[in-house]
């Protein structure tokens, strides 16, 4: 088992910057990936970022290439998403994701452990 619990979200501007932060428990003995992903109100949940364990391999959607970075922290069992260039199709409840297999994945279904989410919002 693995939880989850991500925070930092927020109301931002157009324009300004959020960072969230996922702390894991769990199976930290286990090498997994860890991806983020945000869902919009009445749209399916989309992939934004993922990572490797040892933090080489990062993905991106294209949506959010140069604006936001995944980055983690193996010695705190955490994740971040630093989000810069905030815009209103941002907002969406943020959640933080494990695949236990080490696959930085963009595929949702591949991700078995999943946090409870945290809400963005960006205005304009």
């Amino acid at each position: 088992q693995v939880q989850l619990v991500e925070s930092g979200g927020g109301l931002v501007q157009a324009g300004g910057s959020l960072r969230l932060s996922c702390a894991t428990s769990g199976r930290t003995f286990s090498r997994y990936a860890l991806g983020w992903f945000r869902q919009a109100p009445g749209k399916e949940r989309d992939f934004v970022a993922a990572i490797s364990w040892s933090g080489s391999t990062a993905n991106y959607a294209d949506s959010v290439k140069g604006r936001f970075t995944i980055s983690r922290d193996n010695a705190k069992n955490t994740v971040y998403l630093q989000m810069n260039g905030l815009k209103p199709e941002d907002t969406a409840v943020y959640y933080c994701a494990a695949d236990v297999r080490d696959i930085p994945t963009t595929r949702r279904t591949n991700y078995l452990y999943w946090g409870q989410g945290t809400q963005v919002t960006v205005s304009s």
